[in-house]
């Protein structure tokens, strides 16, 4: 089956110590995902900068289609965004920290900066590495929202071209929904009748997702959903690192105009704050 999501990747490096992990990681999923690889790096280009770069590029075992290294003057966060316009990006690859108190050149406010305006995907990784570890499990955003349907296409895509085994479905489910206090035994037995009615009510709008998947990316799969009361973005997040999942996909930020919602932080900023494995956000 061929790819048809992401098929122009950007990655946006630093002269860090993890340059190397960086670079064979990104050229690693782009053969798996049969795309184009830009990389640029924001800031001087020198002799001694060009010469380590090739170096690295020349030990990759693997070698995408097309490898393209640019080299922008400029500042970080602007200079990336013109780049994923100009080259026609589908994903951008950030590396990142989990933390936000540790601030580096692509991590801290300019990733989440980036990740905000990016007219493109963006997959922000936080342990890459020179030698290839075989993921074993995504998680994945079910949220009931109009974008949801896609982003699950989206990380069955991804993960039947890197050879993910493992797919957990989760929907995150507000609090408010069950508008009871459990103060005795009574209204503790509403609580859990009316939290499983909801349950149920997911299980089904999940299932009737899947069967719009392609069987051909379902295939050796072991896929399984699961529903959390609990705050949006953070539930999630918590999750995946509960269950120690190696990649968490999500919707991008839903736009939403009333008051309420500018004063409460975000669902992708409680993603960003603290992430909790490598985090692809599927752009709208």
């Amino acid at each position: 089956m061929k790819k048809t999501l992401f098929k122009r990747i950007l990655v946006g490096f630093a002269f860090s110590p993890n340059l190397k992990a960086n670079i064979f990681t990104s050229l690693r999923l782009a053969y798996s995902l049969e795309a184009n690889l830009f990389f640029v790096h924001v800031g001087k280009k020198t002799v001694a900068k060009e010469k380590t770069f090739g170096e690295i590029l020349k030990d990759s075992p693997v070698k995408p289609n097309l490898t393209k290294v640019i080299w922008e003057e400029g500042s970080p966060v602007p200079t990336i965004l013109k780049m994923c316009d100009k080259n026609k990006i589908d994903l951008l690859l950030l590396g990142a920290v989990q933390r936000e108190n540790v601030l580096k050149f692509y991590v801290g406010s300019i990733a989440r900066k980036i990740t905000r305006k990016a007219p493109c995907s963006v997959l922000l990784l936080i342990k890459p590495s020179v030698e290839e570890v075989p993921s074993k499990h995504v998680v994945v955003n079910a949220l009931n929202e109009a974008h949801t349907e896609k982003t699950i296409t989206a990380a069955f895509e991804f993960s039947f071209l890197i050879d993910i085994p493992n797919i957990t479905l989760v929907g995150e489910i507000s609090q408010s929904k069950v508008n009871i206090t459990a103060d005795d035994d009574e209204s503790l037995k509403k609580v859990t009748e009316i939290k499983e009615g909801i349950k149920n009510e997911e299980k089904n709008r999940y299932d009737e997702i899947l069967l719009k998947i392609p069987d051909a990316l379902k295939e050796n799969k072991k896929i399984q959903s699961q529903s959390i009361f609990g705050a949006r973005g953070y539930s999630i997040g918590h999750y995946a690192k509960v269950v120690r999942a190696d990649l968490l996909v999500i919707n991008s930020e839903v736009r939403r105009s009333s008051f309420i919602s500018r004063i409460f932080p975000k669902d992708l900023e409680n993603i960003l704050s603290e992430l909790p494995t490598d985090t692809l956000i599927i752009k709208n």
